[in-house]
């Protein structure tokens, strides 16, 4: 982010993007996002700062499973995380359409490096749940600011026109790090008989990616009057969804999928207690999904542009309920493997036709209030999906719980499908819809 002069009351204009760099792009270019230094250079970041979290969450749960042998603990890690979200993510989109979004994400990537440090220093001294807890409080609430923040900074290193081929490589990118993240950590917690080192790793990714952002140069943001009031900038955000019908739809979709199918919460049960595989083996149950968005990611990018995106969504998340219904019912790790390797494919369908949709029909100006509420409505959901995960598998056993979610999830696709038609007309990503 430039520093961009966000307080002034006429607005600013982009500026071309021809002032930054100029690739010769191709209209079937598979690569053409990668072209663009800027956006090569946020990828990196992304990778490393990704690598890091994805680390961490493997280990969080693997060491306060082990430390309480309770499910209801691994979901009371998404509540501890979900609770600044919910407070902090519209305000959070106020801040990021009025200040510089590239300082917004550096500033976010050292809070929650200090954050992760603190979870290294309680695994050494065995701290206290509750002060574990509040540092996961800190991740929560610099993660507010950092997803729309870091959202919204795509569109101000590419042109339009590129939006899903970007969106396709930064997804790819995204999910890399999560394949190797959680494999890694479960190969150095085994190494390393703890988890205190991979929460350091963390810290360092995170001023990593805070170090290379000082050498993004960015377009200039489209400015708000500063006059606006607070708590209408805020509905506007939402009153643009309301408005939105197929971006509305969509998030509507991701939100519920992940709130019902909550199946990567309850791996570390999984792995001990059902499939037998420890820590390593929950590794790579951790990666099996990631692995599966990482091939599908590669197979959009290089096909053309959605046709009928509208089906293509609600198909693949009704095909995510189902895989994690077979999932949930699985005793054998083969197959469990196999079915969160399509969750995964499943899934990154979703993310690139939803986040390209969100950046193509909002305007720059709403970029972070828009991207704000879609934090918030797919972080609270991944968050609070965590914790109702846990919470059932507590009552009736994880393969209820699992399975439960899965089946409720089909039930939100057949729900979403004839409330909102206009997404079953859905076409191409950057044309109108009919209803």
């Amino acid at each position: 982010m430039t520093s961009a002069r966000n307080r002034q009351s006429e607005p600013t204009r982009i500026a071309p993007l021809g002032s930054l760099e100029q690739p010769v792009v191709t209209p079937h270019d598979s690569y053409r996002a990668l072209r663009f230094r800027n956006f090569r250079l946020l990828l990196i970041g992304v990778f490393v700062a990704s690598f890091g979290q994805q680390m961490i969450s493997v280990a969080l749960g693997w060491e306060l499973y082990n430390r309480t042998g309770s499910a209801l603990v691994l979901g009371g890690i998404g509540l501890a995380q979900v609770i600044p979200v919910i407070a902090l993510s519209l305000p959070a989109g106020h801040v990021v359409d009025r200040y510089s979004r590239k300082t917004i994400v550096i500033a976010a990537q050292v809070v929650l490096a200090l954050g992760s440090l603190g979870l290294a220093a309680l695994s050494a001294e065995r701290g206290p749940l509750y002060l574990i807890y509040g540092c996961l409080v800190v991740l929560g609430s610099a993660q507010s600011f950092n997803g729309p923040a870091g959202s919204a900074l795509v569109a101000q290193v590419i042109p339009p026109e590129v939006y899903e081929n970007a969106i396709t490589w930064r997804s790819s990118t995204w999910q890399l790090s999560a394949v190797l993240g959680p494999a890694a950590s479960g190969f150095l917690i085994g190494l390393w008989h703890g988890a205190t080192g991979i929460y350091v790793l963390n810290g360092l990714a995170g001023l990593t990616f805070a170090t290379l952002l000082l050498s993004l140069r960015v377009r200039g943001q489209t400015a708000r009057p500063a006059e606006q009031k607070t708590l209408r900038s805020l509905a506007e955000g939402l009153d643009f969804l309301r408005r939105s019908p197929v971006i509305l739809a969509a998030i509507t979709l991701d939100l519920f999928a992940v709130l019902l199918g909550g199946a990567t919460t309850l791996l570390p049960v999984y792995a001990r207690d059902i499939l037998h595989v420890g820590p390593i083996g929950l590794g790579w149950l951790q990666a099996a999904s990631s692995i599966g968005a990482v091939f599908m990611a590669l197979t959009l990018a290089h096909r053309p542009a959605f046709t009928r995106a509208g089906p293509t969504l609600l198909a693949a998340v009704a095909a995510f309920g189902a895989v994690t219904v077979v999932f949930g019912l699985s005793h054998s790790f083969a197959l469990s493997f196999m079915m969160l390797f399509l969750l995964g494919a499943f899934d990154n369908i979703s993310v690139v036709i939803r986040s390209t949709l969100v950046l193509l029909r909002t305007p720059d100006e709403m970029r972070g209030r828009v991207g704000a509420v879609n934090s918030l409505f797919i972080g609270a959901s991944n968050q609070l999906g965590g914790f109702e995960s846990g919470a059932l598998a507590q009552l009736f056993g994880p393969v209820v719980s699992v399975v439960a979610g899965g089946i409720g999830t089909l039930l939100v696709v057949a729900l979403v499908a004839w409330l909102w038609p206009e997404m079953r007309h859905l076409r191409t990503l950057n044309e109108p819809v009919r209803s």
